[in-house]
């Protein structure tokens, strides 16, 4: 096969036209171009009110393929196309006695456990949070009655952390064996939109996620694995340096020396009672600040220009860095275009938030993190742990200016800049439910943060008109950015530093960011369980 990148082509541009440019660029005839496959779709929308065009990455086949490549064979954007395809590593025996846990039905979990059950090595999933239909249903309690269930939230549950959020599937990690690939290629499988495999940035939407990740839950179990809901896992079985299983909070114990830990960024009381079992754990940077709410028409005018509202482009995003006077970097994090700020605690008397957005895009309000980086030896020092604590102290406070009630505190932009505190909201309507309580949100975080989001306001209204406007709403706060542990693994076998058969794995380790990122690193390690078992088979 042949890979052409870098095949600009108008915006509005006729299907039949992306074939025509393909025989043209290569100078072939049309009928030596037997097949091509759209590899990714980006648009260029640095002349925004001149000209958009899509820039397309082109998988094809042709008659004469080295003939071809000789003759551009100085050219740059006309080259063989990489293997992308995924080769499973391993494949389990018949008898295999032993079955693999895999801790946490997140995006990593989900992942892990498809591709050992793809292998034949028969998963015991194990969710302390309920399946998709009831989780959906007790966090739609909290966020219309105020009614909070610890295990079956926003965090908690079949999908984690990523099922309620933008669905986006897009990620800056390194991938040589093309990893998000089968991720992608799981998900079109399982429903979700075939253009997710070739847009710049794709996303499934949580409504059309929900349905994903239950048809991936089926897979799993006909292929011989087993998927447990309301499955906490309370206490770990280490003996001389080795995992040998776990106990659950009702008291029974499951045996395996086999144990992928995906717990996601939430699970405190399992981080501390790993910590506990001597399992190596140390601190990470975080970042924690405010969700910002601006008219999503504000940001396509700002992004696309005259091109705003052009259904091929969809609602625009943005990503916006600054470095503050006091040495604070300040960016914007998980922005969701046409979505809703949403109230995402885990735990009673606690306010924290994040963003979602639906596989339309269609709310009326943009948001986004605005946080700022923070670091174990310079903010939070004092151990493993110290990052959690911090967490829970900031949300702690949170929930007291919310009101007590999980409302959040809030602030207009303007205010915010001025150490104003707000009494009444202006052309923007704040999202979040339960909902805002307007005040001064200088007391929910340490005074560097506030600082340095303060000063990088006015900066970002200067890439983006309109984001430092006086009526754009803060809500607090932001804290859950990604984990404040790291669970260290090695290198090569991806277990444990100290705890052999205990693997470590995506964004509650500290090895993931966002769905993509974890579905790769659950097939990272669900190989090297794999070739563990094998080779510990083999003796």
């Amino acid at each position: 096969m042949i890979r052409i990148t870098e095949l600009q082509l108008p915006l509005d541009h006729p299907a039949e036209a992306l074939r025509a440019a393909i025989v043209k660029r290569l100078k072939i005839k049309d009928t030596d171009l037997l097949d091509f496959t759209v590899f990714k779709r980006s648009y260029d929308a640095r002349k925004k009110n001149s000209e958009i065009t899509f820039v397309y990455i082109i998988d094809l086949q042709a008659n004469n393929e080295e003939k071809i490549l000789s003759r551009f064979a100085d050219d740059k954007n006309i080259r063989p196309a990489p293997d992308t395809n995924y080769y499973p590593v391993a494949q389990a025996p018949a008898d295999l006695t032993e079955r693999p846990l895999v801790i946490g039905f997140g995006p990593c979990g989900l992942f892990a456990a498809l591709t050992l059950a793809q292998m034949g090595f028969k998963p015991i999933v194990l969710e302390r949070g309920k399946d998709v239909r009831k989780r959906t249903k007790d966090t739609w309690a909290l966020w219309r009655n105020k009614v909070l269930t610890p295990e079956s939230n926003v965090q908690f549950g079949e999908g984690g952390a990523g099922l309620f959020s933008d669905g986006k599937l897009y990620s800056q990690i390194k991938d040589p064996k093309f990893y998000g690939r089968k991720v992608m290629h799981e998900f079109v499988r399982a429903g979700a939109p075939e253009e997710i495999m070739y847009v710049s940035k794709p996303h499934i939407g949580t409504f059309r996620l929900t349905g994903v990740v239950s048809t991936m839950r089926e897979e799993i179990k006909a292929l011989g694995g087993e998927v447990r809901f309301e499955s906490k896992v309370t206490d770990f079985i280490i003996e001389n340096g080795r995992i040998e299983g776990v106990v659950l909070a009702s008291g029974e114990t499951l045996r395996s020396r086999y144990v992928v830990l995906a717990l996601g960024h939430s699970s405190r009381d399992t981080f501390r009672k790993i910590h506990e079992r001597g399992v190596f754990i140390e601190a990470k940077p975080f970042a924690v600040g405010f969700r910002i709410e601006h008219p999503q028409s504000l940001i396509d005018n700002a992004r696309l220009g005259k091109y705003a509202g052009h259904p091929e482009l969809g609602a625009a995003d943005y990503k916006l860095v600054y470095h503050a006077n006091n040495g604070r970097a300040v960016y914007s994090f998980c922005m969701c275009p046409g979505g809703t700020v949403v109230a995402a605690t885990s735990e009673p008397n606690r306010v924290v938030t994040n963003g979602m957005s639906q596989y339309s895009r269609n709310e009326r309000n943009a948001n986004a993190g605005i946080v700022v980086g923070i670091e174990p030896e310079k903010d939070f020092p004092g151990g493993p742990l110290a990052g959690v604590e911090l967490q829970e102290k900031l949300e702690s406070r949170a929930f007291e200016l919310g009101g007590h009630d999980y409302c959040a505190p809030g602030q207009l932009v303007g205010d915010f800049i001025r150490g104003k505190p707000s009494s009444e909201f202006g052309e923007v309507e704040p999202s979040y439910k339960p909902g805002v309580k307007l005040g001064d949100l200088a007391p929910s975080l340490p005074d560097y943060v506030i600082e340095a989001i303060r000063e990088a306001l006015p900066e970002f209204g200067k890439q983006i008109r309109g984001f430092d406007r006086d009526d754009a709403v803060l809500t607090g706060i932001e804290t859950r950015t990604s984990s404040p542990v790291r669970i260290t693994r090695n290198h090569e076998s991806l277990q444990s530093l100290n705890t052999r058969g205990l693997y470590p794995a995506g964004e509650g380790a500290g090895y993931a960011g966002g769905i993509l990122s974890a579905g790769v690193d659950g097939i990272k390690v669900a190989e090297a369980v794999a070739k563990a078992m094998l080779a510990d088979l083999q003796g």
